[in-house]
């Protein structure tokens, strides 16, 4: 359902806004935007904003230089707004204010959020959690600060307006953004295309080392934690590899494990048309969007892939029994 900023900011003097670890652009834009949006507009609120580190790239957004990355200091907050979190364990360190905040409110887009706040606005249909706020937010009031936090979480949770979650409420809210006078193809090249030399080399290697299976209909690669020290890569030099392979022709599903630590690996799901990848990571403790998902998983490299992939198969041959 949807809420009303001015309601659930009612008698509220502090609030703690927060996303999911490993903060991408979607989690990132709808924050500061919303960060922005409520210093503005409801200035006897104090708001602040708790996330990791974040990309250098997102850094020129206005209000990025207030982020708080430590959860260390004991508050309890009037309000706690999750953003972009599929259920509260992936708030992180943030997750001791949500527990302690006197009331809670979830905004979200994952299909898998059970809705854990007291109050919930999930919207599995909408692109992102950064068109979400764009709707609860008077669009006369939004300045080009605010715009352009709101475009970059969008356009990156749409895959700069490719993917299937993108329907024409995603165009106007971006349309109305542009014309706050946001620099479109700036954020996209800076914060979508651009990579560093580290990045292209473990995409390269990434994409050198994958394998396909499932007659063609599945690309799997893995990137090792002896491969992250020898690139001196971190865990955000590995966004876009799923999705660059998700772009191989003939593939339904594209899966990339990332080890973070030994027999441990977070993997990333992305399909096309045929397999709901959110239903096989929830399967797994994981969880996210029909065609995006992800979870991490336990066990050897091969008995990560096999499970996986037994239950990708088992979804295209009953997708083939349906249309047969």
């Amino acid at each position: 359902m949807k809420i009303k900023l001015s309601e659930i900011l009612q008698d509220t003097k502090t609030v703690a806004i927060s996303g999911h670890i490993r903060p991408d652009g979607d989690c990132v834009g709808s924050c500061i935007g919303l960060y922005l949006y409520i210093q503005q507009e409801f200035p006897d609120v104090q708001p602040t904003v708790y996330l990791e580190e974040i990309r250098d790239s997102f850094k020129f957004l206005e209000g990025s230089d207030r982020i708080i990355h430590s959860c260390e200091e004991e508050k309890v907050y009037d309000l706690f707004i999750a953003l972009d979190a599929g259920d509260k364990q992936r708030l992180g360190a943030s997750a001791k204010y949500f527990d302690t905040a006197k009331r809670t409110v979830c905004i979200d887009h994952h299909i898998s959020n059970p809705g854990y706040a007291q109050t919930n606005y999930i919207e599995a249909k909408a692109s992102s959690t950064c068109e979400l706020i764009y709707d609860i937010l008077d669009e006369d009031k939004i300045g080009k600060n605010i715009a352009e936090a709101l475009y970059m979480g969008i356009a990156h949770d749409t895959g700069i307006f490719r993917y299937s979650c993108t329907s024409p409420e995603t165009m106007e809210a971006a349309a109305q953004l542009m014309r706050k006078g946001v620099d479109t193809a700036k954020i996209t090249d800076r914060t979508y295309y651009e990579k560093t030399y580290v990045q292209n080399q473990i995409l390269g290697r990434a994409l050198l080392e994958s394998i396909m299976v499932l007659d063609q209909r599945c690309i799997v690669s893995v990137v090792r934690l002896k491969e992250m020290e020898f690139f001196q890569a971190k865990p955000s030099d590995l966004e876009g590899i799923v999705s660059q392979m998700r772009q191989t022709k003939g593939v339904e599903v594209a899966m990339f494990l990332h080890e973070t630590a030994p027999q441990t690996f977070k993997v990333s799901l992305r399909s096309k048309e045929r397999v709901d990848v959110s239903r096989i990571a929830k399967y797994f403790g994981g969880g996210g969007h029909v065609r995006a998902a992800g979870v991490t998983m336990k066990g050897s490299v091969h008995d990560v892939i096999n499970n996986l992939t037994a239950l990708i198969e088992k979804q295209l041959d009953e997708k083939i029994e349906q249309e047969d």
